[in-house]
């Protein structure tokens, strides 16, 4: 197939630092339109002439302004953003990882920063306080490590099994439950996996916990009040999967009161509607709390990550040029 006319629109706020780069790895005689995401009107004008939009979102009206879209590929994971119904007939939906490195690493040092109590003692240090049991007699006990600890994953695909693979090089204990118990907990080096009907067990286990799954209609507030009482008050719980997954409320009042010993949260329960806009992530002040790492949703967001996103999209458009088979297709639901 000829790859002459091959038209691609990209309207991913994440991959212009990445263009120069990008674009030596598309096949020849590509064409290419940089377009604003935030601009909806100006991304539906663009797609009305291309083959390929890179982008994690395309509305009906922009998949309906197209006239010979092929392929839709997101520069991520999610493709939920895509309004699959309104693609014409045979275009294909793409995703790309490579996102799981990098918060692996977020995990790993979030639970490391928790675990330790560095929070505190860097708050209390930039006062002048001491929050060490040689300097504060009153400061009672050793602070734990990862040593020994037991990592609980709700979730166990592509971010928690590299988690885990950074984590159990600190002499960290595995256990894993995922939605359908399909781990083989041997083969991964855990000391037992299961499904999502084990959850209890593993939070009673549990000195760290990791969320890592989607959010669905199983998932939403799978994480509640009850669920919370079961973990120990040095237990800590890190959140890179999605807010809802954990109920608002009830993680709140669990941190609030000292139930809960810390938490790392990377995604949240609200956003913002445009990029500048300021916005709290939700309706409680968990920026008041002193035992909550706040991020906002960057746990994935490094060169790396999409260093690798641009260079798989690129491939696939190779593919497609080619007439060759595309890689990392989401089928229909």
């Amino acid at each position: 197939m000829s790859t002459e006319g091959i038209h691609i629109v990209v309207a991913d706020a994440n991959l212009p630092p990445l263009r120069a780069q990008f674009e030596r790895q598309l096949p020849a005689g590509s064409t290419v339109e940089w377009v604003d995401p935030a601009d909806p009107g100006a991304v539906t004008v663009a797609v009305a002439k291309a083959d390929v939009l890179v982008s994690g979102t395309c509305t009906a009206a922009t998949a309906r302004s197209a006239e010979r879209l092929r392929l839709v590929h997101a520069a991520g994971a999610g493709t939920d953003g895509i309004d699959r119904s309104a693609l014409p007939l045979g275009t294909k939906v793409a995703c790309t990882y490579h996102h799981e490195d990098s918060m692996a690493e977020y995990v790993a040092a979030a639970a490391a920063l928790l675990r330790r109590g560095l929070l505190r003692q860097d708050a209390a240090l930039r006062e002048g306080r001491w929050l060490s049991p040689v300097y504060a007699p009153d400061e009672a006990g050793w602070q734990p490590t990862l040593a020994g600890a037991t990592v609980g994953f709700v979730g166990f695909g592509h971010i928690g099994a590299r988690s885990w693979q950074l984590l159990r090089a600190f002499g960290a204990r595995g256990i894993a439950v995922t939605r359908r118990g399909e781990v083989d907990a041997g083969a991964q080096g855990l000391e037992w996996s299961g499904s999502v009907d084990d959850l209890p067990h593993l939070l009673d286990r549990s000195d760290v916990v990791v969320v890592a799954v989607p959010l669905n209609a199983a998932t939403q507030g799978l994480i509640g009040a009850p669920e919370l009482a079961r973990l120990h008050s040095e237990s800590v719980l890190i959140n890179v999967g999605r807010g809802p997954v954990v109920e608002e409320d009830a993680l709140y009042e669990a941190l609030r009161s000292g139930r809960l010993g810390g938490a790392a949260l990377d995604v949240w329960y609200a956003y913002p509607s445009a990029p500048g806009e300021r916005q709290q992530p939700s309706r409680h002040p968990f920026h008041t709390l002193p035992n909550v790492l706040m991020t906002p949703h960057s746990s994935g967001l490094t060169r790396r990550t999409f260093t690798g996103r641009a260079a798989d999209i690129a491939a696939n458009i190779r593919r497609l040029a080619a007439g060759e088979e595309l890689t990392n297709i989401v089928e229909r639901p």
